[in-house]
């Protein structure tokens, strides 16, 4: 089984997983944003790609997502998930949301049916069902707790929200906000890829608090929770069935015009 892990370089360094090799890629759409990390845990193989790069130099708004997702599709990678740091509108800092839903209001062109071939991909569902679940189930078993629920709002960035833009955003149903998920997962849907979501609440959003928000207050959250994400991570995979039957595995089926 080959598993996608989409987030930052410290992901990567858990204690046993093996790491065998990077492995670089070309896609149709251009370069991704580093080199896959190829690594294996127990039975699994397992391809990590740092999101920004992992000298954090890629902002959010020129992420070439679609080379992203892609190479993940020329590595036959099935599933991925997707870590985040987030800010919170209805949750705390330190608390970790397995997203359910989203809010898109960033200004990307998130799809590969761009040309001649019109798609229209359902999101009724926007995150893998199945693979969201075994994130859920894994942290049960770990006594972690997490929300099992929460709608992600995508911003494009890379400048963080305002408090009037904050307040719309709750007003809206919107849990947390960040600049990366949403793109990721509609990709991923229209490869055919199950994708779901895990997010740290790094910082209340902008407002809420009325005070500088800072990356220095993200990274320090982040990185006390990064060992939570890492078990909940790899305990996900014994949860994880052989065969798909999810939406996501057939989300081409009918969507052609």
């Amino acid at each position: 089984m080959r598993i996608g892990i989409i987030g930052g370089s410290g992901l990567y360094k858990i204690e046993g997983v093996e790491i065998i090799k990077e492995i670089e890629i070309n896609t149709p759409f251009g370069k991704p944003s580093d080199n896959y990390i190829y690594a294996k845990y127990k039975n699994f193989e397992i391809f990590f790609l740092s999101r920004h790069s992992r000298e954090h130099s890629i902002p959010p708004h020129k992420i070439n997502f679609r080379a992203n997702i892609y190479g993940f599709k020329l590595l036959n990678v099935e599933r991925i998930i997707g870590v985040s740091a987030v800010g919170g509108i209805t949750k705390k800092p330190g608390e970790i949301v397995i997203t359910s839903d989203f809010i898109d209001f960033s200004k990307r062109v998130n799809t590969f049916y761009d040309g001649k071939k019109v798609i229209h991909i359902d999101v009724s569902e926007p995150f893998c069902p199945i693979l969201r679940n075994c994130l859920i189930e894994s942290s049960k078993k770990l006594n972690i707790d997490v929300h099992s629920f929460g709608v992600y709002v995508q911003t494009e960035g890379p400048r963080l929200e305002t408090p009037s833009e904050i307040k719309m955003f709750r007003m809206m149903g919107a849990d947390v906000v960040g600049m990366t998920l949403v793109s990721e997962a509609i990709l991923s849907r229209e490869l055919e890829i199950c994708y779901a979501g895990i997010n740290v609440v790094t910082n209340y959003a902008a407002g809420i608090e009325g005070k500088k928000l800072t990356t220095k207050e993200v990274i320090e959250n982040m990185n006390k929770n990064l060992y939570k994400v890492q078990s909940i991570i790899l305990n996900a995979f014994d949860f994880i069935p052989v065969e798909r039957n999810c939406p996501c595995s057939k989300a081409l089926e009918d969507t052609n015009m």
